[in-house]
């Protein structure tokens, strides 16, 4: 049964998957070498919860459950010792996670489950980072990872089926919906996304249309939530570009990354957190996405 979750990483989806687990009743350590990360995430995570309850989406109980059951570390051994599952929620690097995991191998206990909250890399290959190949699988959430309902699992290849349905149950007590696959190359949801993500970055290059008028056509014709830009610059273009990488040398030319993503990537235009990326935000809007 997990009770202690350790998450590792305090960027955007570190932080959203901590709150979820902490108002969820879960014990939680959200864990950074960079001490500002863990104060701008403390912060976020403080003003989430603080709307939460001003709208009547929490409860005082529940808003309470927050400041009570969530910790913020930098010390990685420490946090993971009593860990019941650890969540690494790093960069999309291989050479970070094998750093990440490694250590982890040496301090968690040897009950202690990983999950990697990667959208696209393999968690067999994570999973021989350490010595429990077993015991690591996927949870792919998503951003926000309060408000959107899907953690996608998906098992390596030699993850067990009681880590599998542990890793369901944790889920869904988060209140999330859970689909479980099993690996390939950007699963499900990141293969699919990140053509189309891809694809509008042609149009945009071509001079087929405006990004507004191609997220509005997608949106309303096609009836996304979100257009592709617009996901795009909450999600970070050096993410998506990192994922089309990825793609690109795992499945082929079908995911080559558009020349003017790479450009935007380059000119430092990453989206809101950045504020400019194919839109610009003034202070104000980044003020209100942090909410």
């Amino acid at each position: 049964m997990i009770q202690n979750i350790t998450v590792v990483g305090s960027g955007v989806m570190g932080r959203g998957i901590a709150y979820v687990a902490a108002t969820s009743g879960f014990t939680v350590n959200l864990v950074d070498v960079n001490e500002n990360a863990l104060k701008n995430a403390r912060e976020e995570i403080n003003k989430i919860a603080e709307k939460g309850l001003s709208i009547g989406k929490l409860t005082d109980e529940i808003f309470s459950r927050i400041k009570d059951n969530l910790a913020y570390r930098s010390d990685l051994d420490e946090a993971a010792s009593k860990a019941d599952l650890v969540i690494e929620a790093v960069p999309e690097k291989a050479e970070i996670k094998r750093l990440v995991f490694e250590k982890l191998e040496q301090s968690a206990p040897e009950q202690c489950l990983f999950a990697t909250n990667t959208s696209t890399m393999s968690p067999t290959e994570i999973g021989s980072y350490a010595k429990r190949p077993d015991k690591t699988i996927a949870m792919h959430f998503f951003n926000p990872v309060h408000k959107m309902p899907l953690v996608e699992i998906v098992k390596g290849l030699e993850t067990s089926d009681e880590t599998a349905e542990i890793i369901k149950n944790t889920a869904e007590k988060m209140g999330k919906e859970t689909v479980i696959i099993n690996e390939f190359p950007g699963f499900v949801t990141s293969r699919i996304s990140a053509l189309v993500g891809n694809e509008a970055f042609y149009m945009l290059q071509e001079g087929l249309g405006s990004p507004e008028d191609i997220d509005k056509a997608i949106k309303l014709g096609l009836n996304y939530p979100m257009g592709p830009f617009e996901l795009a610059d909450l999600v970070g273009l050096d993410a998506r570009l990192n994922n089309l990488r990825y793609l690109h040398e795992k499945l082929g030319e079908k995911y080559r990354p558009a020349p003017l993503l790479e450009q935007y990537v380059k000119a430092g235009r990453l989206g809101r957190k950045t504020g400019r990326g194919v839109y610009e935000y003034t202070n104000i809007e980044k003020e209100l996405m942090k909410k």
